[in-house]
């Protein structure tokens, strides 16, 4: 099975050029990274997605000739991108439009694109890979991949990932009784986000607080596919705001995500929920990461969020990252109590640059998992910071914090806010009723938003070019 995500930076580069086109039809060539997945967590089989990290327009003294019905260009430029891109282990894919009809591939399509094939085979072999989308003229996409001696597959769903959040392929719609569940919501966002949200392939990392409200939030809104993430079991002092948890699964010693998928499944939503019981940045769940399509952050884990940054880059699969910072007041000094929402996406900074994560605090937690002897031996000599007090925490306020992340994905998804797209920062201060959004420009030379280089790289070596994980 092919999916498919298409950066909307990309997306937008490709739309602007059919617009100058007006009614002739207009093409490029596309650079794709790859995840593959040799057993998709959702559907148990093979799945190999396709993530846009480039768009390279064929050169003007390529082109020959275009029309309404056709395009025509020399190849030599073709050739040239092969070398390059079979050396940075991309995969090529070429874009083409029809200004005048749908998104069907003609078999005007197939023989050219057969022939494309041919001179991509004449380099790879049998790894030979093209990969084609098509816009028409209702601005719906198709896809396919080309693949060994010539067989032809579809790309089963397109996603548009980025500050707004949009799926092509809506075919999978909730059954049974999900019209009279959802029509309250349909009566506001329209039938259409209720498909989107189904389709999604959602991950909450983190069954705390706010990860166990933004679940349940989201199963509630239609959430069709979600994937929990968090070794911990349940302990008395998170029975205060872990929605679902009761008295009894802390003495039992519960998994927080156990409780949490139970709780879904009670409610008999259509949720297909998968539990990992595992620290995010484990081998194991790496699967399970590369196969959504969002990500919501819910972790105070410095480590955990370090690798989920990068995952939104590489992978172009957005991040919503969900912060609290709750300060008793000691007289004169009042309450400071703030909940944070911040999206890491391409074209966005990302959570270092804003100093959202600390470098020498996640340095610190890898240690404790891969050398708990020589933490507790730093700790003692005070290399280490430690643990130090639990942070105070009100459910009122988690709350809150999880509806302003849900809030920013139906942004993505409906653009229900007077500025388009998904804010980069959003900040609620209780203690003073003041909400504030910003913007923050990446540092200038951070490798991973200020240089687009390993955007939609997705399949790296070592993973997300991360060493010692």
């Amino acid at each position: 099975m092919y999916d498919l995500i298409l950066l909307d930076r990309h997306e937008a580069i490709l739309r602007e050029m059919n617009e100058k086109a007006g009614e002739q039809e207009v093409a490029a060539y596309v650079a794709f990274g790859v995840a593959s997945l040799d057993r998709d967590p959702w559907s148990n089989a093979p799945r190999r997605r396709f993530v846009s990290h480039e768009v390279i327009p064929i050169a003007p003294e390529d082109h020959v000739s275009s029309s309404a019905r056709h395009i025509t260009w020399l190849t030599r430029g073709l050739i040239r991108e092969l070398s390059r891109l079979s050396a940075e282990k991309l995969i090529l894919g070429i874009f083409h439009t029809h200004p005048g009809g749908a998104a069907v591939f003609s078999e005007q399509d197939d023989r050219n694109e057969a022939e494309l094939f041919r001179a991509v085979a004449n380099r790879n072999a049998s790894e030979a890979q093209l990969v084609s989308l098509l816009f028409g003229a209702d601005g719906t996409i198709a896809g396919r991949v080309w693949r060994g001696s010539g067989a032809v597959s579809p790309v089963s769903r397109i996603l548009i990932t980025g500050a707004h959040v949009r799926l092509q392929d809506q075919a999978n719609i909730p059954g049974g009784d999900a019209e009279a569940i959802w029509d309250r919501q349909t009566r506001l966002f329209g039938a259409a986000f209720n498909h989107t949200i189904h389709n999604l392939r959602i991950g909450v990392i983190g069954g705390g607080g706010t990860g166990s409200a933004v679940a349940l939030l989201l199963a509630r809104l239609g959430a069709g596919h979600m994937a929990l993430v968090d070794p911990d079991p349940i302990e008395m002092t998170n029975l205060n705001r872990v929605y679902g948890s009761r008295r009894a699964d802390a003495e039992a010693g519960i998994r927080k995500v156990e409780i949490l998928a139970r709780e879904i499944d009670l409610a008999g939503l259509e949720t297909q929920v998968l539990t990992i019981p595992a620290w995010v940045g484990w081998d194991s769940v790496r699967n399970v990461l590369k196969s959504c399509d969002v990500i919501f952050g819910c972790t105070d884990d410095h480590d955990g969020r370090l690798l989920l940054n990068r995952l939104a880059y590489f992978y172009g699969i957005p991040l919503i990252d969900v912060g609290l910072r709750m300060r008793p007041a000691q007289p004169p000094v009042p309450y400071n109590i703030v909940a944070r929402v911040s999206t890491a996406l391409p074209g966005h900074s990302c959570l270092l640059c804003r100093g959202l994560i600390n470098p020498q605090r996640a340095s610190e937690e890898n240690l404790a998992r891969s050398n708990p002897a020589e933490y507790e031996l730093r700790k003692a000599e005070a290399y280490v910071e430690g643990g130090g007090d639990p942070a105070p925490a009100v459910v009122t306020f988690t709350t809150e914090a999880a509806a302003m992340a849900v809030n920013e994905l139906i942004q993505g998804i409906t653009n229900f806010r007077e500025r388009p797209g998904m804010t980069p920062g959003r900040f609620r201060q209780f203690e003073l009723g003041r909400d504030r959004s910003v913007a923050p420009a990446p540092r200038a030379g951070c490798r991973i938003c200020d240089n687009p280089k390993d955007w939609g790289r997705a399949d790296v070596e070592p993973f997300l070019h991360r060493i010692n994980t």
